[in-house]
């Protein structure tokens, strides 16, 4: 396995060419080919997925694949009601992955999932998307780039702002030197989520399998606070909100950046500040990412994401946004809303509004797929550096230390505890634990 940084610009070349030669291997380069597609984790974000592809006249959606009997049976309702065949019905992911008939897998399982069940299509020749963060932990997301790597297949990640048109306008502009070289990125996540309460161990659901739904993960008691969507708040199967909407303007915010690797130091105050309750991340988090010095010129830049999921009040006009500071300017942009360009003496130069575009980015993928399109907007290149961001945060926020991570081989720098989260324990006997981790 080749690692480093020769590695990691060797993953960024191949990830943006598998589109053309996957897809190429089993269609013709027509757009309206149909591509064979199962959606795995069919609820919540799942669900858009099952209603935007089951509209489509170039897809046959053959699968929905779901741990819990009645969302299966929704999203199986869903397609039908879109006047398509009803969609085959399993549990079990395999099965999706063993039918030849299968080109591609839309993955919207919780977090602790991502990676392992994205792993596994890969290496069984299906082209996957998947959803953010692309990985639960850093080292699954250097295991992803690996796998997409040696299959040859393509890889998009669900950070959908990269197939809009009014954020590929505002970032044209950025590295068009429109607010000069950018030395600072910051990125916020301001919204008021709800409290999560209490629990104790409980028996799940009798429509829930529960042991397939922990899957990778070690085995913990279930808890009434854990399903659906709120294992997002929970270390063993979720990254935090940093991880579900945070993530989101990382994403645009290093893209606007253009960082080439992974930041050498980064520290992050944070905590529970507002909630009493059972969860295990930070509500309250200020991060900072240090880059190395831009080989042009010379410069070294910084990163910036900030937390607040306890107050719904606008930061510089967004609630969830991505501010980029240039020599000669200032770009301030909401993923789902709009931005707006100012020059020197904060002269408004120009603005724009608009809505994030999942159709634009299903089109994306299906057409790598098909071979009509040669690069993936959100590969897993730009999947594993906006996720390694989150997981540092993390990391950071849980130690309460700087962190100097060494962006060529992926580990924490002279710090046993720290570099131990780099990765996580496993349910060592479960068919789904990556290999090399």
């Amino acid at each position: 396995m080749e690692s480093g940084r020769r590695g990691f610009l060797k993953a960024v070349g191949t990830s943006a060419l598998v589109g053309a030669a996957a897809g190429q291997s089993s269609f013709a380069a027509d757009a309206n080919s149909k591509v064979t597609v199962g959606v795995i984790g069919p609820g919540g974000m799942g669900s858009s997925h099952v209603r935007n592809l089951a509209s489509r006249d170039d897809v046959n959606l053959a699968y929905v694949c779901d741990v819990d009997e009645n969302r299966m049976g929704r999203a199986a309702d869903l397609v039908v009601a879109a006047k398509k065949p009803r969609p085959k019905m399993t549990s079990d992911l395999r099965k999706v992955l063993e039918d030849p008939t299968i080109d591609a897998v839309f993955i919207a399982t919780p977090d602790h999932w991502h990676a392992p069940a994205a792993i596994l299509a890969l290496d069984a020749g299906k082209h996957v998307y998947v959803e953010k963060p692309c990985c639960h932990n850093i080292r699954e997301g250097r295991l992803m780039s690996d796998a997409v790597q040696r299959s040859g297949k393509c890889l998009q990640v669900g950070t959908q702002s990269r197939s809009t048109e009014f954020i590929h306008d505002a970032i044209t502009r950025l590295h068009g030197g429109a607010i000069g070289e950018i030395l600072v990125a910051k990125a916020w996540n301001s919204q008021r989520r709800a409290t999560i309460g209490k629990t104790k161990p409980s028996e799940p659901p009798k429509e829930l399998d529960y042991d397939t739904w922990v899957g990778p993960a070690p085995m913990v008691p279930f808890r009434r606070n854990m399903l659906p969507g709120i294992w997002r708040w929970w270390h063993d199967f979720g990254c935090g909100d940093i991880g579900n909407d945070g993530v989101h303007d990382i994403d645009v915010a290093l893209w606007g950046l253009n960082p080439k690797t992974h930041p050498e130091r980064v520290a992050c105050l944070g905590g529970k500040y507002f909630f009493d309750d059972d969860q295990q991340f930070p509500d309250t988090q200020y991060a900072c990412c240090e880059y190395e010095p831009d080989p042009k010129t010379g410069h070294r830049r910084q990163f910036i994401f900030e937390q607040r999921i306890w107050t719904p009040y606008t930061q510089e006009g967004y609630e969830n946004g991505a501010a980029f500071y240039g020599t000669n300017g200032l770009m301030v942009l909401g993923h789902t809303r709009g931005w707006k360009l100012y020059g020197p003496r904060n002269k408004l130069i120009a603005e724009r509004t608009g809505q994030v575009d999942l159709p634009a980015h299903h089109t994306n993928f299906l057409n790598c797929v098909r071979g009509s399109e040669t690069k993936l907007n959100a590969d897993i290149t730009a999947g594993h550096l906006s996720a390694t961001i989150v997981h540092l945060a993390n990391i950071a926020a849980r130690t309460q230390r700087v962190l100097n991570f060494n962006p060529k081989s992926e580990r924490i720098r002279d710090d046993a505890e720290a570099d131990a989260l780099v990765s996580r324990k496993y349910r060592q006997e479960h068919w789904s634990v990556p290999k090399g981790v």
